[in-house]
């Protein structure tokens, strides 16, 4: 009886661990062919990508990632930008997937940059949208990694912060992010719908994150598509080549006249290069 019940108290500890596995993400799964992992920037949720896919899906299968405490997905404990590493790790593995190609936009172009920093990884190609390997050295004058931390004057704040003011902010940011007008809204309720933790603690974990060394360990094929507004060609070209200079080899190019959502703002030359980088 002891034997009985020590069997069926395993079997149930396996099943809770198989529904608590990869619950850093969900994901969507559409077309057959060569698999492309999308994975989406901060508070966006997969249906960010969804033109792209329409047509991409057409000839290769498109897994499509919405992180956890963003969109429906529900949040989970900190660290939560390695876990998400780790899980996409399993995630590959698991479902054998060969050469996948990574498309990640913002911080998902920097997650995709840190798993192509590993050294036996199976990735055969990344294409970066509007994406850098520091975003707290962009952000920060004399930027070190070890000085972020979870319990920050900032974060207690955004924390601490009323609906309303969130939902202002939101908006403010928003408005900064695309020049199609017609998507602001939605950036503004991905950023109000996402879970507040995630959203305090989750930045903090992308900006400690620098890989502007790592990058160098990168000898796959990199595309990089950068925006311009609002600061002009010439200061994002300063810019992107001062983070990947470490970066042995890859192809950049931006997108005048568009925003941090450049898949919203120039969606035809978005679609036009990512068909050219997979190629």
């Amino acid at each position: 009886m002891k034997s009985l019940r020590r069997i069926i108290f395993l079997l149930l500890l396996t099943s809770v661990f198989e529904l608590n596995a990869q619950n850093a993400f969900e994901v969507k799964v559409e077309g057959k062919g060569q698999p492309i992992l999308f994975f989406p920037g901060f508070t966006c949720t997969g249906e960010v990508w969804q033109e792209t896919v329409i047509e991409l899906a057409k000839n290769c299968e498109c897994h499509i990632f919405t992180f956890a405490g963003f969109g429906n997905v529900p949040s989970i404990e900190k660290p939560w930008l390695p876990k998400i590493k780790e899980e996409i790790v399993q995630y590959v593995k698991e479902h054998k997937l060969e050469n996948p190609i990574v498309i990640g936009h913002s911080m998902g172009g920097a997650l995709g940059l840190w798993l192509a920093t590993d050294e036996d990884h199976p990735y055969s190609k990344l294409i970066i949208v509007d994406a850098l390997p520091s975003v707290g050295a962009l952000m920060m004058p004399n930027f070190k990694s070890e000085n972020m931390v979870y319990d920050s004057p900032w974060n207690k704040q955004t924390l601490e912060m009323n609906d309303e003011a969130f939902e202002k902010m939101a908006a403010q940011m928003a408005a900064g992010m695309t020049l199609n007008k017609e998507k602001i809204e939605q950036i503004k309720n991905w950023i109000i719908q996402s879970d507040r933790e995630t959203y305090v603690y989750g930045y903090t974990d992308l900006l400690k994150l620098d890989l502007r060394k790592d990058i160098a360990k990168i000898t796959i094929p990199v595309t990089v598509l950068g925006a311009t507004h609002p600061f002009g060609l010439e200061m994002a070209k300063q810019t992107y080549e001062t983070q990947y200079a470490n970066l042995k080899d890859y192809k950049m190019e931006f997108a005048e006249g568009a925003a941090h959502f450049i898949m919203y703002d120039q969606p035809e030359w978005f679609l036009s290069k990512v068909q050219k980088a997979l190629k």
